[in-house]
This record gives C-alpha cells, sequence and structure tokens, in this order.
C-alpha cells in the first residue's frame, strides 16, 4: 500500500440512525475501494465493518469501526459507529478526528432520531455534513419527503446534488446536477448519459440553486458568480469545500447501498469536495494553546482515539497522526504520563482486515499494538515535542445498575474485567460506592449494560448479576436541638466514663457564631474557645465548636468527640447515608479521673449527635436530575403523562428542529430504567439526556418508608 500525502486524504465519519445502512454502504465502498472482493451482507453475518461476535450475534454494530478505501490516488478513512444512542462514545470519538459527518438517511423513514442525535454532535464539533439518501430501492422510499424533514430540521443549506428519478422498488436512475448528468444502473450496469429532456427544467432549476449556495461560501467565487452569472464544476467544487468547512452547505447525494448503485459516483465525489486534514482549522496544543499545523514537515505527534483488545493482538489503539509522520520502529513519549514507548508495527486498517504500512503521515489515520500503556484520549510525540491534544468529550452516562459477582471470590477479576472494558469504552463509568456499599456502573443506556454483561458472560467467563443500585441520600437537619450523653462502662480493671453535652443546628453560609441557645426554655449561654470547618467529601460543611469552660472536659479529648460525630455524619441516623449541613456546639460534660478515655469520648459524643440530630427536624435528601426529553411531536402526551409518575417537575417545553424538547427536573429515584421506558414509550423515536441538579427534601411519606426499610434492614443484621 502506497504512504499518502497529507493532501491525498479525507477523513470522515459514517452517522446515521440504526436501520439507516450505513454498514451496508461502508461494505459498498469497501468493495469500490478494492479493499474487498466481494460485499458481505448484514444478513448474513459476514461483513467487514460488524466483525465482532457480539456484533454478528446481534445483527447490528456495536463498536466504531475504523475503515478506509483507495479512489481516484485518494485515501479515505471512514469510521462507522453504532447508530444507537446507547453507544454514542463511538460517534465522539470518530468525530474527534474526522472533519465531515456522512449522515446516512433511509429514505423510507427520513429524519430519525438517531440521525437528530449524531447531527447535534457534528454541530457541537463543529464539523461539516454530507446527507446521503439511502435506500431508494424500498417501496416506501420519498426522497422528497427526506429533503422536507432535512431542511426543517437541519438547516436551510440543504443543497440538492443528486435527485432519484425512479425512487421505489424500480430505482435505477438519479439525475447528477453538478455533471449534469444521468446515471442509470439499468440490468446493474452503469450507463451515463445527458439529462432527459423531461428533467432538463428541474435539474437546471436544482444546479442554480447549488452555484448560487457553493458562490455564498467565497467572496472570490461570489465575485466570479456576479461577473459571469454561473460557475464552472471546478469552482462549484471549490465552494462546496469552503461550505462544508463552514457548514455553510450540506449537500445530498443518492444511493442504493445495497444494490451499490450511486456509491462509486458519491465516493468520487467524496475526494473532489472533501476537505483535506490541512485545509480544516488545527487542533490546539492544550499546554501552549498554540494550534498544532497538520503537515508532515512539522515535529511528529499522534492522537489515540480508541483502545480495544483484540484476540490474537491484545491491546490495540487507533490514532491519527496529528503532525509530522509516524514510522515504524519510531520512539514516542506518551505526554499524558511522560512513559516512552516504541510504534512496533503500523496498519491501515479496514475492520479486522489489516495492511502493514511502513509510515503514515500528517492527517492519516491506522492502528499500532503493544503499546505499554497507551489509552484513549492520549498524546503520543516524538520526544521533545511536548504537545497535549485535548481530551475526548464523552457524554454524561444516563443509566445506572449496581453489579456484583455471583460468587465472592471472583470479585476482584469482575472489577479487573470492568476496567478492561472501561478501557474500550470511556463512557462505562465503574465505581465503589463507600456510602452505598455497591459497586455502581453506569452508560448511556439499558442495551450499553447488557452488552457489558455479555462481554462478562462470554469473554471474562465471569458470572455476575446486576441488582437495583441503591439512592445517594443527604440527611440533614431543620432546626435546633439539645441532647446529653454519659458512656460508662465498667469491668475488672479500669472502665469507661465520657459524658458529652451539646447543641447541633442547620449550618448556613454566613451565619454568626453562636453566643446562647434556648431550648425548651432553658438558655446555654455559650463562650466559643474554638471553631473547626470541615468540607465534607459528599458535599456540605460540618462546623464544629469547642466551648467547654471550667475545664469539665480536658481538651485533650475533643478531637475524640469530634471523631465521634463524624463517624456518625458518615453514617447517618435515619437512613445510614451521608449527613452534611450541620453546625455542632459541645458547652458541656463530664470527665473521670482514671476511667476518662478517647474511647469513652468517641462513643459519647457520637451517641449525644445521633439523639440530638433525632430530635432536630431531620430530612431527607434526594439527589434531582436536571432532565431534558427530545420527543416527536405525536408521542409528547405519553412522555409528559409518564414523567408525570417520576415526580417530575416539568420546567418548560419548546419546539426544536422538529422535535418537542421537554425540560423537567427528576428525581434519581424516579430515573431508574428510564431508557428503556422512553424506548418503548415512543418506538424507540426519542431521547434524553440528564445531569446532576441538586439534593431536594424527599416529601414526607417517601422519607417515613426510608426509614422503615431502613430499621428493618438494621434489625435483619
Amino acid at each position: 500500500m502506497k504512504v499518502y500525502n497529507t493532501n491525498q486524504i479525507k477523513n470522515f465519519t459514517l452517522l446515521g440512525n440504526t436501520g439507516s445502512g450505513k454498514t451496508t454502504l461502508a461494505e459498498a465502498m469497501l468493495f469500490e475501494g478494492k479493499v474487498i472482493e466481494r460485499r458481505g451482507e448484514v444478513e448474513n453475518k459476514n461483513t467487514v465493518s460488524d466483525y465482532s461476535d457480539i456484533e454478528r450475534e446481534n445483527g447490528s454494530s456495536v463498536y466504531a469501526t475504523v475503515l478506509y478505501a483507495e479512489i481516484n490516488d485518494k485515501k479515505l478513512n471512514f469510521i462507522d459507529p453504532s447508530g444507537s444512542d446507547d453507544f454514542i462514545n463511538g460517534v465522539a470519538a470518530a468525530l474527534s478526528v474526522t472533519d465531515i459527518g456522512v449522515l446516512v438517511i433511509n429514505a423510507q423513514n427520513g429524519i430519525e432520531v438517531g440521525t437528530e442525535i449524531h447531527s447535534r454532535y457534528l454541530e457541537k464539533a463543529k464539523k461539516g455534513a454530507v446527507i446521503v439518501v439511502n435506500q431508494l430501492d424500498h417501496e416506501k422510499a420519498s426522497f422528497d419527503k427526506v429533503i422536507e424533514d432535512a431542511t426543517e430540521r437541519l438547516g436551510k443549506n440543504v443543497t440538492i446534488i443528486q435527485y432519484p428519478l425512479n425512487e421505489g422498488t424500480s430505482f435505477d436512475s438519479f439525475i447528477d446536477v453538478l455533471l449534469m448528468k444521468k446515471y442509470c444502473y439499468a440490468g446493474g450496469k452503469l450507463e451515463i448519459s445527458e439529462v432527459p429532456a423531461d428533467q432538463k427544467d428541474r435539474a437546471e432549476e436544482l444546479r442554480a440553486e447549488l452555484i448560487e449556495k457553493a458562490a455564498e461560501n467565497d467572496e472570490g467565487l461570489m465575485e466570479i458568480f456576479f461577473d459571469k452569472g454561473s460557475l464552472t464544476e471546478d469552482e462549484m467544487r471549490r465552494g462546496i469545500t469552503v461550505g462544508l468547512i463552514q457548514r455553510g452547505i450540506i449537500p445530498v447525494v443518492c444511493v442504493s447501498a445495497k444494490k451499490n448503485y450511486g456509491v462509486g459516483r458519491m465516493m468520487e465525489f467524496f475526494t473532489r469536495v472533501f476537505p483535506s486534514p490541512n485545509d480544516v482549522p488545527p487542533p490546539v496544543d492544550t499546554v501552549s494553546g498554540n494550534p498544532v499545523k497538520c503537515d508532515a514537515a512539522s515535529p511528529a505527534s499522534a492522537f489515540i482515539f480508541k483502545s480495544a483488545i483484540e484476540q490474537h493482538l491484545g491491546e490495540v489503539n487507533y490514532f491519527k497522526v496529528m503532525s509530522g509522520e509516524i514510522t515504524e520502529g519510531m520512539d514516542v513519549v506518551n505526554n499524558k504520563t511522560g512513559n516512552k514507548d516504541r510504534i512496533s508495527q503500523l496498519f491501515a486498517v479496514a475492520g479486522k482486515n489489516r495492511t502493514k504500512v511502513p509510515k503514515l503521515t500528517a492527517g492519516d489515520i491506522g492502528q499500532t499494538v503493544k503499546l505499554k500503556s497507551a489509552r484513549t484520549g492520549q498524546t503520543l510525540a516524538a520526544p521533545g515535542n511536548n504537545v497535549v491534544f485535548a481530551k475526548i468529550d464523552f457524554p454524561e452516562p444516563k443509566f445506572r445498575t449496581a453489579i456484583k459477582a455471583v460468587n465472592e471470590s471472583d470479585e476482584e477479576k469482575l472489577n479487573e474485567a470492568l476496567q478492561r472494558l472501561y478501557m474500550e469504552d470511556p463512557t462505562i463509568c465503574v465505581e465503589y460506592s463507600k456510602e452505598l456499599k455497591q459497586t455502581i456502573i453506569s452508560g448511556q443506556g439499558e442495551y450499553h449494560l447488557n452488552i457489558v454483561k455479555w462481554h462478562l458472560d462470554n469473554i471474562f467467563k465471569i458470572a455476575a448479576e446486576y441488582i437495583t443500585p441503591k439512592i445517594p441520600y443527604r440527611e440533614t437537619i431543620t432546626r435546633i436541638a439539645q441532647a446529653d450523653y454519659r458512656h460508662k462502662k465498667q469491668s475488672g480493671g479500669a472502665g469507661q466514663f465520657g459524658e458529652v453535652h451539646m447543641v447541633i443546628e442547620p449550618y448556613a453560609e454566613g451565619m454568626p457564631d453562636p453566643a446562647m441557645y434556648k431550648i425548651n426554655g432553658k438558655e446555654f449561654k455559650i463562650s466559643v474557645r474554638d471553631k473547626e470547618e470541615y468540607d465534607m467529601p459528599w458535599g456540605g460543611k460540618l462546623v464544629y465548636y469547642n466551648s467547654i469552660v471550667g475545664g469539665s472536659i480536658d481538651a485533650r479529648f475533643m478531637p475524640a468527640i469530634l471523631k465521634g460525630i463524624m463517624e456518625k455524619m458518615e453514617e447517618g441516623p435515619l437512613t445510614g447515608s451521608y449527613a452534611r449541613d450541620i453546625r455542632v456546639t459541645v458547652y458541656d460534660g463530664k470527665m473521670h479521673p482514671v476511667d476518662s478515655n478517647e474511647i469513652s469520648f468517641r462513643l459519647a459524643g457520637r451517641n449525644a449527635f445521633r439523639e440530638a440530630f433525632k430530635n432536630a427536624g431531620p430530612k431527607i435528601m434526594e439527589p434531582i436530575y436536571n432532565v431534558e426529553v427530545w420527543v416527536p411531536a405525536d408521542r409528547m402526551g405519553d412522555v409528559m403523562s409518564d414523567l408525570q409518575t417520576r415526580r417530575a417537575v416539568v420546567q418548560g417545553m419548546s419546539s426544536e428542529k422538529g422535535f418537542e424538547k421537554i425540560t423537567a427536573r427528576v428525581p434519581l429515584a424516579e430515573m431508574n430504567r428510564y431508557s428503556t421506558a422512553l424506548s418503548s414509550i415512543t418506538g424507540g423515536r426519542a431521547m434524553y439526556s440528564m445531569k446532576f441538579a441538586e439534593y431536594a427534601q424527599v416529601p414526607g411519606d417517601i422519607q417515613t418508608k426510608l426509614i422503615e426499610v431502613f430499621a428493618a434492614e438494621e434489625k435483619d443484621e
């Protein structure tokens, strides 16, 4: 395989809803690019893109597959991620190293929720888009409906390059208004001819729109357009390229990927209008803040956008050469860890097919193996080049569950397996919650975590089960309370004695130090001797006052009292959840000259705090999330009704690009399995996001129930 220069390389991502035909289109492009001699089919589970066991078993993409094709002395690097929102990590990773998003749209379904999700990621990444209308050979195909939906949801920059002549089961022809030619595949053989007379008017009208749209993106072309009233084909292509970079045009082309109609022409179009890596705005070195030019003559650097573990190979890393050249046998430095490494082998990859190459130049995408500790989002560079590129912005998790090994002896193996899966997919979040005493695993949806379970069962051979995750509640108080507690224990030798008197109250930022408390008709004068403030690791504060006068408790026992209070803050009296935002004043007590010790005062402080807490109007706080749901208008009522059953407080509703957007605040306790419910309610046509907002008090009936459940659990133990 030849080494391609930067200006011969085109990088893009295949995007679109599950079922749009991305994998079939990828197979057709590999065939046209002479990478494979025979096209596989999704139904036969023999495509290059979906080559893993789980993808073949499920019949759909799970991973983002890196592919390439060679055509017209250009190298097309393209990535085929899953169309499912559960595996959106592949889209985020792919867009970090490609320059254009190719939105594949099913001609019978139009703009679907997956298309909408991916277009949002394109917008966020500031990458240009091309629409490929696929499956025009389906009996319910409607090109005009696709254009109508696309214009409404993606904007008025949607510009037709090709349109079909006979969409439906007899589809075999389309008009290319850029070339003003008819492409016909009657009998499976391509014939190119002039535009038929009955299509002249429409073709000329669309060509005029294309010329105008191409000219809008370049001042020089605009001057030519005003001067001559038209543009040449090359000038139009130049305008399209600039428009793609500036997101000022969204070209539309036609294919039937299954029949391989239009795919070759589409690829030719890509080679001539897609920008090369050195045409687009360069990425920024996060260390210096300077742009890094995509130039083969610059110091070498590469960005790892995907790490994986593959059978017979072990750890593999996929990367884009950001500058300079990466050569086989080259020494590099991981600028994230400082570790030195060596590029032992280099490959151009098309799924599981690998072609060994001696080097890759700036802008190219490839694979290497057996790096010591390289991971997704890290930068490799030639020694002395300290450049670091920004990490990939992966989405927040939306679905959580608890996981445990069926056999306790497998817990360590389970944790190791989960860490390996996280290495491959950084949107899988795993943490052991000391508070909940559970290992919590979070992802993008139930299907996402079911794939994790499949790997544990089939690859790692670890029996594990998902269980309902506990909710990280918080406990606090609403009023002042006082308590005394005497810890007294007598044994054969020295005994234990410690007595603590304290007042607790809700903490609020900026409140003055206490001077007097009046509780149950009694006044307690306070003389503050010492004040300690602690920001709790789980949020909120504890403020601790030493107001002992007259030596009733020796100063050396005050830290022990604080330790006892901290223990109860860490395991709240109501439900065992963390407590927060409390002010404690220890103002009196007693000690014994022989029997008093640290453990006595730790227990006295702990129990005095517990008693005062229960009398201080305790309340349980629950995590509240900001939730945004995008839903088709015809399913709006069903989604609203479901949210109301989840104690949601709707903040607003608006229309956005053909979808209705609901903004609500919902307790985390009510979001369990929401992704599954939403998919069921809307037929998979809705999407949502959620982000932590705050802690808020739970309703009284729920608090009572939570306390009862906790008391029953303690009794059982």
